[in-house]
């Protein structure tokens, strides 16, 4: 995966309606004839057009997609919290390449941002959240290419898994959709260095918080099991998967 870091899309300048000067005899001015049918009858032949209403979101719905992140990024171990940009970086920095974790953005349009160490250092990336998805936050032409997902950890244990099919070194080309870097978080790019590799391998668990024996095997099975329901497990430890449906 490929992090091509550029600036937000350039919003058109407004424009100026002025009100031409007012004459006391205005002069007919002649104006050619359209091409097609006149006016009305185009207006006859097109059916009206009935406007869209808007789509109105229920308000706990976000709510229940948000607290459901909230309590995987909790199990997961590799969830941060509120620490500050600079702390990320100093934690990440002595780290192997594709070392990553989560914390709280710092931006107040942004719930998340994915820290991660690449080649030219730590990274940030922000999650953007829009109708109960979460996806990374990208240029305006990228955003229709990038994948959605119910929760943070779908989104990170998705890229994971994408890094891994591509190998050790995978080629820097073809990159999927280029994610936007967090501005002021990283090290800002030479003349030739225009997209830095983004590659997710492992999460950063601080000693502070070691898995549990519990979690570690639920983890196992996930990995190993394709659907956990159908194993012959009661119902208390099937539950206790459940709570945690991931491999990561």
């Amino acid at each position: 995966m490929v992090l091509c870091v550029q600036g937000p899309c350039p919003s058109p300048a407004p424009e100026r309606i002025g009100q031409p000067p007012r004459r006391a005899q205005p002069e007919p001015v002649m104006q050619p004839l359209p091409a097609g049918p006149f006016p009305e009858a185009a207006a006859e032949e097109a059916p009206a057009q009935p406007e869209s209403e808007p789509k109105v979101r229920d308000p706990g719905e976000d709510l229940l997609c948000i607290a459901k992140t909230f309590s995987y990024l909790q199990e997961s171990g590799w969830y941060w919290g509120s620490i500050t940009a600079s702390e990320a970086r100093q934690h990440l920095q002595k780290m192997p390449e594709g070392t990553f974790l989560v914390r709280d953005s710092t931006h107040p349009s942004y719930l998340f941002t994915l820290s991660v160490k690449t080649t030219r250092g730590p990274t940030n990336v922000r999650i953007e959240y829009a109708d109960s998805s979460f996806r990374l936050d990208s240029n305006c032409l990228s955003r229709p290419r990038i994948l959605a997902f119910p929760d943070v950890v779908s989104l990170v244990q998705h890229y994971v898994a994408s890094c891994a099919a591509d190998g050790p070194d995978p080629a820097p080309a073809p990159a999927p959709p280029a994610p936007k870097e967090e501005a002021g978080d990283a090290a800002p790019p030479g003349p030739a260095a225009t997209a830095v590799h983004l590659k997710l391998v492992q999460p950063f668990v601080p000693r502070s918080r070691t898995p549990s024996l519990q979690h570690l095997c639920r983890l196992a099975i996930h990995r190993l099991a394709a659907d956990v329901d159908r194993l012959p497990l009661p119902r208390r430890m099937a539950d206790y998967l459940r709570q945690y449906p991931f491999r990561l």
